[in-house]
């Protein structure tokens, strides 16, 4: 059973979402927030596995919201919901700890996979929205992160780093690299651990950040 918490300051919104998650044998909902003060609050007190968190929100927005549950120990992930596409504040939630987002219109069967991949421990990006993003942030200038940051990666680990920032899936790096998939995934384990982070989407963050790839390169 995965417990989710839904976080949105709009009570309609939140009864559509309990209404589809309490639909699923697999999914418990163990309770509501209607701004980013007591989505902090009753992710401490109920100790979810899931954090459904809306962005914009009153007292504090989804982004701090979800910096501070990420710095919990055994913090509960936090998948980011969004109704514009091209939503400034996604990427800063992604960079506090996020570990994905979608957009509210998506359909039911697409929010509910992403749950259960969230709450499996993996990142889900709406591949649209991840590509205007990245292109709007990696278009301002000159990087955020010093390259050397990535010194501490093999050849082989910056390659992996690259093809994964590209979108590529465990199984397409394999292929490219002539390598099996456990190999893949044992080089991508090593990145998050060298780096310092927390699943892929913070990987493809610091790949753009620090220029080794950047948008149709």
């Amino acid at each position: 059973m995965i417990r989710v918490l839904l976080a949105d300051d709009q009570r309609l919104v939140r009864s559509g979402f309990r209404m589809i998650l309490r639909a699923d044998p697999g999914l418990d909902v163990v309770g509501e927030a209607g701004d980013g003060v007591e989505a902090i609050a009753a992710a401490k007190d109920l100790a979810p596995d899931v954090v459904l968190m809306d962005v914009r929100m009153p007292r504090t927005d989804g982004i701090e919201a979800t910096r501070q549950i990420s710095l919990f120990s055994d913090a509960p992930r936090v998948l980011v919901l969004t109704t514009f596409d091209l939503d400034e504040y996604v990427f800063a939630a992604l960079r506090a700890g996020a570990s994905g987002f979608l957009l509210k219109d998506a359909p039911e069967a697409q929010l509910l996979a992403a749950i259960r991949i969230v709450a499996d421990g993996g990142s889900l990006f709406a591949p649209a929205v991840t590509r205007r993003l990245i292109e709007r942030f990696a278009n301002l200038g000159e990087p955020a992160r010093p390259p050397a940051l990535i010194e501490v990666l093999t050849a082989r680990e910056v390659e992996v780093l690259r093809l994964l920032a590209r979108g590529r899936s465990n199984a397409e790096i394999a292929a490219d690299l002539f390598v099996s998939e456990h190999t893949v995934k044992t080089h991508v384990a090593h990145v998050l651990a060298k780096l310092g982070l927390r699943d892929r989407i913070q990987a493809v963050i610091v790949a753009y950040e620090c220029g080794l790839v950047r948008p149709g390169g």
